[in-house]
């Protein structure tokens, strides 16, 4: 598929939600592996939930703003109703408190508002008077067990509209001081408290717990453990940054906060992080007993996990420290290129708490340092992609998608092997089909690899594993019943070579067989859907076709495209758009033109790429300029990445398409003729750079041969900031122009699917926030000038001079 490998190795560097990650070097002498995320920049992974466990939740003072009352992860629409206290429900964030005969104070976070708890200003406040009122004067009190009533969840993080509600930053500071003196009010009591978690405890949820004496988790594949403020460019304001070391030690706390990944059951036993794991049935009951135990003496509290030799010299010595500290630094360098300030601000913060380990002092600067970066714009932008996600949850069409319950997948390679297995996932029932047992069986393996490794990591329970591979069902042209496993299918999609009338001939089997209801999707790349849709002999229904465009590899990049032509019905949209929601992708509305969206905002970045490389710019100089723009890689190495033979037909196809002169200005022929000589590249070791080994990569002399002859033997000293200039806003324009010409619906749309697609820097926000940050104005004069000077393939498209003229902002 056109730049699905392209999008893959973009997906291995920076989106967050397949929680990518990036092996550190060994560590002094045993090597204490440190894991820093390929950033805090990664936005995203796998999980689109990513972003909604992060960030501590404050209790506002008088003083501060007081935000508006939140509502479910959806950045504001719905007002709560008022809250009335009744005998039977006197609070609204927390059922009734129970006290058990043995003293134990059962508190039990539920929102009943939300499908999720959630840490808001208004619970934080209501936390306050329940405990004074129940807990603390109460004497017949001698332990706490905290709880969730939900089965989904113990909190799941703040809710971030909270703070990013609250306009001056600066006044989360006395915020998140009150928040701290109910913690340390909470402890005062003088009472152990236990934390019972099934499901996620992230962020300030998280946090909850290590102020508790005691953490008992379950075994549940939901449950996870986490500190993912990070991600929203953010730090850990409720004491996380100094209790997390003192939990687990300075290495195991760096890694969870650097990378904001979730910690599963069984690691977080290892680590310290838990004291028990239990079966969810056994929860709050073992929870109970050992509030007892720890009050009566026959249980002791929790204890920092023993450090091992090494351990003990490299975070309890001066010599160990000062290594370690220079590790970290290193690494977070590396990984966010010096664009993300979260990370070094986290690194501060622990280690101003070793310096500073008596006292509150501690405390107050972790809050001065989350207010600080609460203020950032690089927070302003990932807390923007967060909120676009969930706007994007919900499709406008007020047609009711059909019910699906079975999904077939025609093609079981490497897209329609990791289609099944998200559908599978998520409860579909799978029939994967393929032209012959053959290339079934390579799908099928594709998928049970995945989950081996899923269960073998323990993100996977072996029942869940076994409960996947039952709803597939594996069908080739040889299995004779596959017409009739295809009679109940709900939603066809197929995953096959890039053929019109390979995909029409499908089509006409599949309509042959399905019921009237059912509807067909393509996951074609770059074939127009009408065409494929196009009524005729093979196409009875073109009213139920639709594309859905994945990203490979499907379970873990988290975009979806989806893309009606004229005919479609709001019905198959809906259905489609529904199905990509519980498959767990955002998914994003486009227009049916060549390219669909992401693709074609590719295409003028590698015509200009050519350019610059024919002005005799230094391949490695353009891939470092785009790095340090926020690119997850260069455009030399996304070319041998993709495959330059795929990078030059996907640069033809949008040259002879509908672009015009904004595919103008460079030489594609640069990929073309290496194309000729064989230099496919990383896939046959010789692209732009020759590859040996597993890492190994150079420009070698028959490039340099032919580079010179290719330009002429021009040398170029341009800057890095004109080089990011030029491709940026190639970029940048055609993402305007798709907006302009309505092929994708607006700029969050725009925002998400370039940073969830090819990895637009997150710390920017996406194309549009980052032309509002910069300005549209001066970002259009800019263009003037390189369109004077270069080629009216710079002139800016006319939604941007309006914008411009207007001194309008896209958000």
């Amino acid at each position: 598929m056109l730049l699905h490998t392209a999008i893959k190795s973009l997906a291995l560097r920076q989106c967050s939600g397949a929680a990518t990650r990036q092996r550190a070097s060994t560590m002094l002498a045993r090597g204490v592996a440190l894991r820093l995320l390929d950033a805090p920049r990664a936005v995203v992974p796998n999980n689109n939930n990513a972003f909604s466990t992060a960030a501590a939740a404050m209790e506002a003072p008088a003083a501060a703003p007081v935000p508006k009352a939140s509502t479910e992860a959806s950045g504001g629409g719905v007002k709560e109703s008022p809250f009335v206290p009744t005998p039977e429900r006197k609070y609204r964030f927390f059922r009734n408190v129970e006290i058990t005969p043995a003293g134990v104070a059962v508190v039990r976070f539920d929102n009943p508002d939300k499908k999720v708890n959630t840490l808001s200003f208004a619970l934080m406040r209501e936390a306050q008077s329940m405990w004074e009122t129940e807990v603390h004067a109460n004497p017949a009190v001698r332990s706490v067990v905290f709880t969730s009533a939900k089965e989904s969840g113990f909190i799941a993080g703040a809710d971030i509209f909270d703070i990013s509600s609250v306009e001056d930053k600066s006044t989360l500071v006395p915020v998140i001081e009150e928040a701290l003196q109910f913690f340390l009010r909470m402890k005062s009591k003088n009472v152990p408290m236990v934390a019972a978690i099934n499901g996620p405890a992230l962020g300030g949820g998280l946090e909850w717990a290590l102020w508790c004496d005691y953490r008992i988790c379950t075994d549940s594949s939901s449950t996870k453990l986490g500190l993912p403020e990070v991600k929203l460019g953010l730090l850990p304001g409720f004491g996380g940054t100094q209790n997390l070391p003192a939990l687990v030690g300075i290495q195991g706390s760096m890694d969870m906060m650097l990378t904001g990944k979730d910690i599963r059951p069984a690691k977080a036993k290892k680590m310290g992080l838990v004291d028990l794991v239990v079966a969810p049935q056994s929860l709050e009951s073992v929870a109970i007993s050992t509030a007892e135990g720890l009050a009566n003496g026959t249980v002791q509290k929790s204890k920092p996990k023993k450090k091992s030799l090494m351990n003990r010299f490299i975070e309890d010595t001066p010599p160990g420290q000062y290594m370690m500290w220079d590790k970290v630094k290193k690494m977070v360098d590396k990984n966010t290129g010096g664009n993300y300030p979260a990370p070094y601000a986290i690194v501060d913060c622990v280690q101003y708490g070793l310096a500073h380990q008596s006292g509150l002092d501690k405390f107050k600067h972790e809050r001065e340092e989350f207010a600080k970066l609460a203020a950032t714009k690089e927070s302003e932008a990932l807390i923007g992609i967060f909120d676009g996600m969930n706007q994007m949850k919900k499709h406008s069409s007020g047609a009711e998608p059909i019910k699906v319950k079975k999904v077939a997948v025609m093609g079981a390679g490497l897209m329609g092997a990791g289609i099944a297995q998200v559908s599978a996932e998520k409860g579909y029932e799978v029939l994967l089909k393929d032209r012959d047992d053959v290339s079934l069986g390579r799908g099928i393996t594709l998928m049970n690899d995945n989950w081996e490794k899923k269960y073998s990591r323990g993100r996977m329970t072996k029942y869940q594993y076994n409960l996947n591979t039952s709803r597939v069902t594996p069908l080739s042209d040889q299995t004779e019943s596959w017409k009739r496993h295809f009679e109940s299918a709900d939603l066809v999609i197929e995953a096959v070579f890039e053929s019109l009338e390979l995909k029409r001939k499908i089509i006409q089997q599949v309509e042959s067989v399905t019921p009237d209801h059912c509807v067909f999707a393509t996951n074609t790349s770059a074939i127009p859907i009408a065409d494929i849709a196009a009524p005729g002999d093979e196409v009875k229904r073109p009213e139920n076709i639709v594309g859905m465009h994945y990203f490979s590899p499907v379970p873990s990049m988290p975009l979806l495209e989806i893309i009606p032509h004229g005919g479609t019905s709001e019905e198959a949209l809906a259905t489609a758009f529904a199905v990509g929601n519980k498959q767990g992708k955002t998914c994003v509305v486009v227009k049916d033109v060549p390219g669909f969206y992401v693709n074609r905002c590719l295409g003028p970045v590698l015509v200009e790429t050519s350019a610059l490389v024919k002005e005799g710019v230094p391949l490695e100089k353009l891939d470092e300029a785009m790095k340090k723009f926020g690119m997850p890689v260069g455009p030399i190495t996304l070319i041998d990445e993709v495959g330059v033979d795929v990078a030059s037909k996907v640069a033809s196809f949008l040259s002879n398409a509908d672009l015009g002169k904004r595919m103008g200005g460079g030489d594609i022929s640069l990929m073309s003729k290496m194309v000729e000589k064989g230099w496919l590249g990383k896939k046959s070791k010789q692209g732009f750079f020759t590859y040996t080994g597993k890492k190994g990569k150079t420009i070698g002399p028959e490039v340099n041969s032919y580079l010179r002859e290719f330009t002429g033997g021009r040398v170029s000293n341009m800057s890095e900031t004109n080089i990011q200039d030029r491709i940026a806003s190639r970029l940048v324009n055609e993402a305007a122009k798709c907006l302009e010409d309505g092929i994708i619906d607006n700029p969050v749309d725009g925002d998400i699917g370039l940073v969830f697609g090819i990895g637009f820097a997150p710390f920017k926000g996406g194309p549009f926030r980052y032309m509002d940050a910069v300005g549209v104005t001066s970002y259009v004069d800019r263009m003037n000038r390189f369109a004077d000077e270069l080629g009216d393939q710079f002139e800016p498209c006319q939604l941007l001079k309006d914008y411009a003229a207007s001194g309008k902002r896209f958000h």
